[in-house]
């Protein structure tokens, strides 16, 4: 086991809000940092396994045969709040027949989080909501609701794509069995998630958002701002859920990926998560018929983001460059891949965050965190119900699609590479790896 030399030095904040009289609009005051004090919900750093209790060694043991460090401590805060930022969002793309879904999405993640923030809601459609869906929605939350319509040239099949190549690329992806290859709206919402939401002049005014899709479910009490914790741990992107995509349907985005890096080599982060992006160790067959890529990616159905990196010129040219080769409706280039890539090459690992301890569900996959103990008295993301802790599927035929365990060894070789700082629970889940055998490779912390 490595040995710590030093311990990080922790934060806390002061999330007590201020409401003005005479508007609903609430104002959040600037964080109090103490050096003396730990972040809410987070223990004080061990410098040894052994210095831990014994409750930060639990593991979720998978298909692989070891431990997924799932570990049982939850981060990153426990004060009750209020407040709100005027520069984040939720947002959602939802069809007026996803009505039912999006009113049980909300139902949850009101009364888990939001009630307690009142962050607008901003859902997009490409054809006008309707009566119904907007006194349904609004019903569901105090907070604001608006309703906007997709450019059409943001989201119609561009003059590029030729008819009769995607009449032929659609019937080989058909025999390949590859899900949803002939419904081309879901191509075209791949397309819309992957380089244009950023661009509705609805977000204009926003740096963060937080997409929420129908048919999902929120599991916790979310007890402290995950957009507050992104900007006070400059975070650029947070995720839940990490696993493999089918190969088949993104022969070509590594390929094409590699054509544009070796045009803009400078583009590629020296602390990146190529490791992540390229393994052949978890699932070779993926990575050969991927042409390269592991299919490894976030699970894009549940983001927390910084909308600042999709509007970077490297992420835009990124996406036009892929845009232009036809891959969003030759092949079916998901959103969540894209993005995987794009924040793998072009951003820090550091600013990548897995939120473990928001309990979610979308189908069939689960974020379930451990909240049976904690030396702070209780999860730092509040009371869990209806989740089994560390599950990850219901669903054993998918129980290999687990990414998890090549991101954790990714993180851990990026900080101890780069020497960066890790929060308390980063630092806990690397202990674990080394201790439980998930991780090898020499770690040294210095």
């Amino acid at each position: 086991l490595p040995s710590f030399t030093s311990c990080r030095s922790a934060t806390t904040y002061n999330d007590s809000p201020h409401t003005s009289s005479s508007t609903n609009e609430t104002q959040r005051n600037e964080p109090i940092y103490d050096e003396a004090q730990t972040i809410p919900g987070e223990s004080a750093c061990c410098c040894h396994v052994s210095d831990c209790a014994p409750r930060a060694l639990k593991t979720s043991y998978n298909h692989f045969g070891f431990g997924a460090i799932i570990c049982a401590q939850s981060q990153p805060s426990t004060a009750q709040t209020t407040s709100i930022r005027t520069d984040s969002a939720i947002i959602s793309l939802v069809r007026n027949e996803e009505l039912d879904g999006i009113v049980s999405s909300m139902r949850q993640l009101e009364a888990s989080w939001n009630s307690k923030y009142n962050y607008p809601w901003i859902f997009f459609n490409n054809v006008p909501f309707s009566e119904e869906f907007k006194a349904r929605t609004q019903a569901e939350t105090e907070a604001e609701c608006r309703y906007e319509l997709i450019p059409e040239e943001h989201w119609a099949v561009p003059d590029w794509i030729d008819p009769d190549l995607l009449k032929q690329a659609t019937r080989k992806m058909k025999k390949q069995g590859i899900k949803y290859a002939g419904l081309l709206s879901y191509h075209q919402m791949c397309r819309w998630n992957s380089g244009f939401f950023y661009r509705h002049p609805a977000l204009e005014a926003y740096k963060y958002y937080w997409r929420v899709e129908p048919d999902v479910k929120f599991f916790c009490d979310i007890t402290y701002d995950p957009f507050q914790f992104m900007a006070d741990h400059n975070k650029t992107y947070g995720f839940t859920i990490n696993i493999f995509d089918d190969p088949s349907s993104v022969a070509s985005l590594w390929p094409e990926t590699q054509s544009f890096l070796k045009s803009h080599p400078d583009y590629l982060s020296a602390d990146n998560s190529l490791m992540w992006l390229t393994d052949r160790t978890l699932r070779p067959d993926h990575t050969n018929t991927a042409n390269g890529y592991s299919t490894c990616h976030f699970w894009s159905n549940f983001e927390i983001g910084d909308l600042d990196f999709w509007r970077s010129e490297k992420y835009q040219q990124y996406f036009e460059h892929l845009d232009q080769s036809g891959g969003f409706f030759y092949e079916r280039w998901g959103d969540a891949p894209v993005h995987s890539i794009a924040l793998g090459l072009f951003e820090d690992n550091s600013r990548i965050h897995w939120f473990r301890d928001i309990g979610y569900q979308h189908p069939p996959y689960i974020n379930c965190p451990d909240t049976s103990s904690s030396s702070s008295g209780g999860a730092a993301s509040g009371t869990c119900q209806n989740c089994k802790p560390n599950i990850f599927t219901h669903s054993w035929g998918v129980m290999n699609e687990d990414c998890r365990v090549n991101w954790f060894r990714q993180m851990c070789q990026s900080r101890t590479r780069h020497r960066s700082t890790m929060l308390p629970d980063e630092d806990e889940i690397c202990r674990q790896a080394m201790n439980f055998g998930a991780f090898s490779g020499g770690v040294k912390y210095i």
